[in-house]
């Protein structure tokens, strides 16, 4: 594996990751107040448009990355819409 992949599934790690905190207090509190609706609306439709891009080209630092990110900022957006 080449340092510049390494350095792509540690830059895909540490960018997924930061979703968690996040998505585990929405779930815990079902407190959505402090989050925009249209940033995670734009967002979502952004990491979707980058997780099929890193389908298209077979690059697995960005599927994985962006399809975990897809699913955690999903949560909270529909948590949003539900509990808005």
């Amino acid at each position: 594996m080449a340092w510049i992949e390494i350095l792509g599934y540690f830059a895909a790690f540490c960018t997924t990751i930061s979703f968690l905190p996040q998505t585990i207090k929405t779930i815990k509190t079902k407190d959505t107040s402090g989050l925009s609706l249209s940033m995670y609306l734009l967002f979502f439709i952004g990491v979707g448009s980058w997780f099929i891009y890193g389908f298209v080209i077979s690059n697995y630092p960005l599927l994985i990355a962006n399809g975990i990110t897809l699913f955690l900022s999903g949560i909270i957006l529909l948590m949003k819409i539900k509990y808005k």
